[in-house]
């Protein structure tokens, strides 16, 4: 059995708990929190130790792997000290604020042959894996657009500050939406090389953007675009969607279908017809052993655990590709300051720079971009 200890009870922690306390190759021995009473009732009415430091739990439980689910600012000093104590770990999304700490930390878990996944799940999602595989096999010939949007009903009014609506936690839609996208798209065609046009608005939130938009750029004149709101009420949670534009047709996925418009058919061995295909999610999502929120969470530790087994380290969402979603954000945090050259991401990031701060310059830059309210 894989013992695992996980850091952090929020939306996500509780998910994890559920699912590995499910899981038939894993044992549940820890949990950490600092909410006093949620720690009380898990220590008295289950047999899973409850602490509320961290540090004393690594030091004191035998552990295989720990996964951390706590608010971003806290993702790299605890990642830090579970690889140090050698363990295998599971990461929320984003990875880290800081870009240079995050690469850095991808290299010391690759060092250390530690199994290291970050929580982007779309990934694991049965139509944005089968959309991949298209593109992969190369139905639509030369990629020349893409498009990735994220909307949702988040922050529909103004209101107190959560984590997740303050910068200094890491939280906003380019942390909590945009970053999906940027990373779903990252999975399907690539690292971009250049972000421009970005802009950062705040329309109910104080001190975070409520809507991100960009534009990319990649190698050989593919192009790009970025759209996240999570104000948007007329979702009732959040949608992912991506368009793929190619020389040979058009393929539009979300959460529930693939559409697919083929030009031309022949030599493809797919079963893709002329025109119109549709391909449906219950024919596209493998069965998983516990079902919560969707068939892709319970995916993506299931692929984590299997990694533990069987050795490799190769995840389907890894430090270093999370790093490198981290970076084309702090890109576009650093585009939306200023007007006119594109932001290359080799440029934007030196590993000792302060620049290197995700967070640093956005509160400026979204109260300048800021929508008056009532």
């Amino acid at each position: 059995m894989i013992r695992i200890a996980i850091l952090g009870l929020g939306k996500m922690g509780i998910s994890h708990q559920s699912i590995v306390g499910a899981h038939p190759d894993a044992e549940l021995v820890a949990i950490c929190d600092t909410t006093g009473y949620l720690v009380d009732l898990l220590g008295k009415y289950t047999s899973v130790k409850a602490y509320t430091d961290y540090r004393k739990l690594l030091d004191t439980e035998k552990l295989d792997a720990v996964f951390i689910a706590t608010p971003s600012k806290y993702h790299a000093e605890m990642v830090r000290a579970a690889l140090d104590a050698n363990l295998h770990v599971f990461c929320e999304k984003p990875f880290c604020l800081d870009v240079a700490e995050g690469k850095a930390l991808a290299a010391l878990a690759e060092e250390k042959q530690r199994v290291n996944q970050v929580g982007y799940h779309y990934r694991f999602v049965g139509v944005f894996c089968e959309l991949k595989r298209l593109l992969d096999l190369n139905v639509l010939g030369a990629i020349h657009h893409v498009r990735a949007e994220a909307y949702g009903p988040v922050v529909l009014r103004s209101k107190g500050v959560t984590w997740r609506a303050s910068r200094s936690e890491g939280g906003g839609c380019l942390n909590d939406y945009a970053c999906h996208a940027i990373d779903l798209l990252q999975y399907l065609v690539g690292v971009p090389k250049e972000v421009s046009g970005t802009v950062l608005n705040r329309i109910f939130s104080g001190d975070v953007e409520d809507e991100v938009y960009a534009n990319l750029s990649y190698d050989g004149g593919l192009t790009g675009e970025i759209a996240a709101n999570w104000s948007d009420e007329s979702f009732r949670k959040m949608s992912m969607k991506i368009s793929v534009w190619g020389t040979n047709g058009k393929i539009v996925a979300d959460r529930q279908e693939l559409q697919i418009y083929i030009r031309n058919a022949s030599g493809l061995s797919e079963g893709l017809n002329k025109g119109w295909n549709v391909r449906y999610t219950t024919d596209l999502t493998d069965e998983v052993w516990f079902y919560l929120r969707g068939e892709e969470y319970s995916a993506q530790v299931d692929h984590f655990l299997q990694a533990i087994k069987e050795g490799w380290t190769d995840t389907r969402s890894t430090f270093r590709s999370a790093s490198a979603t981290d970076l084309t954000a702090l890109a576009m945090v650093t585009d939306a300051g200023k007007k006119g050259t594109p932001i290359s991401l080799d440029n934007v990031i030196s590993a000792k720079s302060a620049s290197a701060r995700l967070w640093t310059s956005v509160q400026r830059l979204t109260t300048r971009n800021s929508v008056t309210t009532n």
